[in-house]
């Protein structure tokens, strides 16, 4: 086997780059980086709401940074009231007094500790304390929206009622809230999604005493591809069924199976986030539509979201389907 040479440099080239290096203390002939003394870019768009008597809503959008944001402070009249990382872009600010004003800024922060500038103050009322609502809101009905492009949707809904009245409206992406808006808005524009996706949402009502209404129903939506990208592999279609058998519950799911061009032998189930089982067919893996059977013997009123996604004819895992929500009833 031929060997390898390795060039040494000149013992004389070697010792004057050392000595260059004492003198001038430079960072040269692969010294260490330079450290990093860049602060981020002020978040911008920072927008404050009052979710209820006692909290407000926080938002704004993604900061830069010549390393990369680490992360997002939050300060109200000037103290610190809340730190996240970098992958979120709102936080429910809690503690508040009711009919008292507010101001928030946030500051985007680095690996090397660099804090930005503080953004514009978004200022904010709480409402006034409801001792009588007693009443959590309706649900909000007719969710509907359509996607803008690879990275926005735009979504509206049917108003919800209340025994006071509805603050604001949460908008929920697979169980995680991802926007809010005030109680007299019906309609969201999200940004910030990822081409090519699908995205399941719902809507839920809140009140001055911060009680939620139930779940909207769920509205699917795929955003676009990027241009050049491969299309989707997600399944399709997905249904469930439960029913109480004894003491178990039997959920039934159904789905379109993606057009991958090859068998998919497999695919994987997820509850709550958590790979549950890997769904694999005991003969022919099926056409068309596919079905399966989960059982659970959790207690009633037990909450499941669940979603799954293919393995693909070159062994790699596909795109998610959309989630659906179980609740175990008898």
């Amino acid at each position: 086997m031929e060997g390898i040479t390795v060039q040494r440099p000149h013992a004389r080239t070697a010792l004057a780059c050392s000595t260059t290096l004492l003198l001038a203390g430079l960072t040269a002939c692969g010294g260490p980086a330079e450290a990093d003394t860049k602060n981020p870019t002020a978040p911008r768009g920072v927008t404050a709401q009052a979710g209820s008597a006692s909290s407000a809503h926080v938002m704004w959008e993604r900061a830069s940074d010549n390393e990369g944001i680490t992360g997002y402070d939050v300060y109200r009249e000037g103290r610190k009231a809340a730190s996240v990382d970098a992958t979120k872009l709102m936080t429910d600010i809690d503690g508040l007094t009711a009919s008292t004003a507010y101001a928030f800024t946030v500051r985007a922060r680095d690996a090397a500790g660099n804090l930005s500038a503080p953004s514009a103050a978004a200022t904010v009322t709480t409402p006034a304390a409801a001792p009588a609502d007693e009443e959590a809101p309706t649900g909000p009905t007719k969710l509907r929206g359509k996607a803008d492009s690879g990275r926005t949707v735009t979504l509206s809904w049917g108003g919800s009622t209340d025994d006071v009245g509805v603050t604001s409206y949460d908008i929920y992406q697979e169980d995680s809230r991802i926007h809010s808006v005030p109680g007299t808005r019906t309609t969201a524009r999200l940004r910030g999604l990822r081409p090519g996706t699908v995205y399941t949402f719902t809507v839920r009502a809140r009140d001055a005493a911060d009680r939620s209404s139930p779940d909207s129903d769920a509205l699917d939506l795929t955003t676009p591809s990027a241009p050049g990208a491969p299309a989707s592999t997600a399944p399709t279609g997905l249904r469930t069924t439960t029913t109480a058998r004894g003491e178990e519950y039997l959920v039934d799911l159904s789905w379109d199976q993606p057009d991958t061009g090859g068998t998919i032998p497999a695919y994987q189930l997820f509850l709550n986030g958590k790979l549950t089982t890997t769904i694999v067919w005991g003969g022919t893996p099926p056409e068309g539509r596919a079905t399966y059977r989960l059982t659970l013997t959790d207690p009633p009123g037990t909450r499941y979201s669940l979603k799954l996604r293919p393995k693909l004819p070159d062994g790699t895992w596909g795109d998610f389907s959309a989630q659906r929500t179980v609740v175990l009833r008898g």
